[in-house]
């Protein structure tokens, strides 16, 4: 076992006064100087007075219970960043539950010393690499891609490697059905970061055209362009998981643009109607028979203002609804509806929702 890097805080919270003996003795002759507390709110009255490296707090506790205090924490802009451990006897709550909860780590009592020195440790060195955003830091910058950028690599990232922290840990103890659930996450969280990455040089490549392309290829007979409107409207709902909101209406009808700027155009008019619009709420894509792509949600809408600010790296009250993405979407959109010869227009009303109509070039008779 490595030795701390320095003498580092660690907070206990568990009414078993007996246990907390136990382990702070351990974690004392380990190095670390342990407070102990055996409620919640002398337990968040010690963060506070201590600001702790690291907290572990019970679940099942008298009065205010380890859930409540881990909100608590999430919610402090001194204590929101620090690691946190729940720790459970009760077999009704799962590493995947606690996961979900926004603990960084599960302990399953009864639990050795051993294995609590391994958890503190792993906690401590990725406290060190910074794999949480401080979100007092990214609430003052995030409208900077300074800020925005870091924060939507990593987020996912984050995800994944504590997700394969569980399946490491846990795996003899996770049901079939716990364990696609983390797949699942974990996959969807790659796909994420996969997107991230290939919009930002999707980004940079436009930008650095210094004029619209002219369009060469030939015109998308009807069939194509159904398929290429569908694989859009697929990968964008694959990632959202909203297939059941979905609403299509398509023409039979050729029009000209390349067939991977159209999927393009429709995957991200469709996962931005998702991100923008509640789950249950339909998302309808229509194509009329003069090649007009439309994309409508009922969510929260744009103000003209908004409207007229869509740019690369810009997301409208990202503070107020915490939503993901680099805001590139719109951006993208607007680009290549550019190079394509289409007209790009948004009709929108705050509170009622968003209509996205892309005019797309017909082909030649």
């Amino acid at each position: 076992m490595n030795a701390p890097v320095a003498m580092q805080t660690l907070l206990i919270i568990d009414d078993d006064e007996p246990l907390l003996q136990v382990f702070q003795r351990a974690l004392q002759w380990a190095g670390y100087n342990v407070l102990l507390a055996t409620n919640g709110r002398d337990g968040l009255d010690l963060a506070h007075r201590n600001l702790p490296d690291l907290i572990l707090t019970d679940i099942n506790m008298p009065g205010l219970e380890g859930t409540e205090v881990l909100a608590a924490l999430r919610a402090d802009p001194e204590l929101g960043n620090r690691q946190i451990v729940l720790m459970t006897g009760s077999a009704a709550v799962t590493p995947r539950r606690g996961m979900q909860m926004g603990a960084d780590d599960f302990l399953v009592k009864p639990f050795t010393v051993q294995e609590l020195l391994a958890c503190v440790e792993a906690r401590l060195r990725r406290a060190r690499v910074h794999w949480r955003v401080d979100d007092a830091i990214v609430s003052e910058l995030r409208s900077s891609l300074r800020s925005t950028l870091p924060h939507e690599f990593f987020t996912p990232l984050a995800g994944m490697l504590g997700l394969v922290e569980v399946l490491r840990g846990d795996v003899a103890k996770l049901s079939p059905a716990e364990m696609t659930d983390v797949l699942d996450e974990i996959d969807r969280s790659g796909w994420r970061l996969h997107r991230t990455l290939k919009n930002y040089l999707f980004v940079l490549d436009l930008e650095a055209e210094k004029k619209p392309l002219e369009l060469t290829a030939p015109p998308l007979s009807a069939e194509s362009v159904q398929a290429a409107i569908n694989s859009g409207i697929e990968a964008a709902m694959k990632r959202q998981r909203r297939t059941s909101d979905l609403v299509t209406r398509l023409a039979s009808v050729p029009v000209r643009v390349r067939g991977a700027d159209l999927v393009a155009m429709v995957e991200e008019l469709v996962d931005n109607a998702c991100s923008f619009s509640r789950r249950g709420t339909p998302i309808q894509v229509t194509l009329d028979d003069t090649g007009q792509l439309t994309v409508t949600d009922h969510g929260r809408g744009l103000t003209p203002a908004q409207i007229e600010q869509i740019g690369a790296f810009h997301q409208f009250d990202r503070k107020k609804f915490e939503q993901q993405g680099l805001g590139l979407g719109l951006f993208i959109v607007r680009k290549l509806a550019e190079r394509t010869g289409a007209e790009f227009q948004i009709e929108s009303r705050p509170g009622e929702g968003t209509t996205a109509n892309v005019e797309l070039p017909a082909a030649a008779s």
